[in-house]
């Protein structure tokens, strides 16, 4: 029995003896690693997710009424609600992503119905994989099928409910990437999204190539404020450059060339930040042509570009995240490494040779608890597939 099943029938042993029941069907939502496009998405740009091996998952059994029951494995807690009267519980927090994402689809149109639902995930929390996003698709997927209301939202639209929850209902300023790699990633490809239109396309990922994940394990305190100063530090660089480019909304609209010609304009800082997210955009769409020519070799050196960037011009990386991406470019097979979601801790992501995986581990291992005292945890993945559910048979 694989790792997989095994989860399966632990999920469905903790459904039966909570509810006293056999539970209908599985709702899967994986989580993500962004192999490149790093604080782009708020400035209308570009990213290139995959999907993860790693996954939340929601055991389920319709209910006739409105009323919902969770049990969380990891949290070993319940919570209950009904659909018509949700609010927000600042004592239970993981509650309130599936409270949110009823809240949101019933605003989309949805009929919903109950659930006794069982929830575990291996989606690392707080790392930088979007543990949230995987929770809160893999829910929308319980929801909408207990409630047979599968084809009255497309794929996308399921995705911008998830993201709503997650901002107007739990309160997190996010973007749409985590949610729509996680409903629309697939098997052995990477996800071209653009934030401005959600126009999204899949970019074929080679089998052979491994991902590995290392975990810093480090605390990402400053994450949030440093965030918010970022997004104004870019706003203001907009403001600026519109001054002599009135045509551009956004740093997506803006080439390195016209930041360079223009970089008089700009405070230094702020003009450092608008070139990593000037040069990031770029570096997306020159990493999607290296992928579509099978060219992993070029995919590595942008994705060490990238990192170097988030370092130096946007002030996001941390001393852990550089001793993680120096220990994994150290690894014989490494193409590439860079710290992978907002910086200031969580994971960074290397794209291995294959059979390169437990090689770059074991360096990780030897090299990152000497510098910083921390004992990380490695993942190794390979791009995967999207957001399903599954009907339980009794046979899993």
């Amino acid at each position: 029995m694989s790792k997989s099943d095994n989860r399966i029938q632990s999920m469905i042993e903790a459904f039966r003896e909570r509810f006293q029941a056999m539970p209908a069907a599985m709702a899967v939502g994986p989580g993500r690693v962004n192999l490149i496009g790093e604080h782009t998405d708020y400035n209308d740009g570009y990213v290139l997710p995959v999907a993860l091996k790693r996954d939340v998952r929601v055991i389920f059994r319709p209910r006739t009424d409105r009323r919902v029951r969770l049990y969380s494995v990891e949290y070993d807690g319940w919570y209950e609600f009904d659909l018509d009267g949700m609010a927000y519980n600042s004592d239970i927090l993981w509650s309130n992503y599936v409270q949110g994402v009823a809240w949101a689809l019933q605003e989309a149109g949805l009929q919903l119905t109950g659930m006794d639902a069982v929830i575990s995930g291996n989606v690392p929390k707080g790392s930088g994989l979007s543990s949230s996003a995987a929770l809160e698709i893999a829910t929308a997927h319980a929801f909408i099928h207990g409630s047979q209301q599968e084809h009255k939202l497309s794929g996308p639209q399921v995705a911008q409910a998830a993201q709503r929850a997650e901002n107007a209902f739990v309160g997190v300023n996010c973007g749409i990437m985590d949610q729509f790699i996680s409903m629309l990633g697939q098997e052995n490809h990477a996800l071209l999204i653009d934030c401005r239109s959600l126009d999204y396309q899949l970019i074929p990922f080679p089998e052979a190539a491994a991902l590995v994940i290392g975990n810093t394990k480090a605390s990402r305190s400053l994450a949030g404020s440093a965030y918010n100063q970022r997004r104004q530090e870019c706003e203001a660089g907009v403001a600026r450059l519109q001054t002599v480019l009135p045509g551009i909304q956004a740093l997506r609209d803006v080439s390195s060339e016209q930041l360079e010609a223009h970089k008089d304009l700009l405070e230094p800082v702020v003009y450092r930040r608008c070139r990593h997210v000037v040069g990031e955009n770029e570096r997306v769409l020159q990493t999607v042509a290296a992928l579509q020519r099978g060219d992993l070799a070029e995919v590595g050196r942008f994705m060490n570009i990238s990192h170097d960037s988030l370092r130096t011009d946007y002030e996001v990386s941390s001393d852990a995240l550089n001793v993680m991406v120096d220990a994994m470019r150290s690894a014989p097979g490494c193409y590439g490494a860079r710290l992978t979601g907002a910086g200031f801790g969580g994971c960074a992501v290397a794209l291995m040779e294959p059979g390169a995986e437990q090689g770059v581990a074991d360096i990780i291992y030897d090299k990152y608890p000497k510098v910083t005292n921390i004992w990380p945890e490695v993942y190794t993945t390979r791009a995967s597939s999207g957001a399903y559910t599954q009907v339980l048979t009794g046979d899993e």
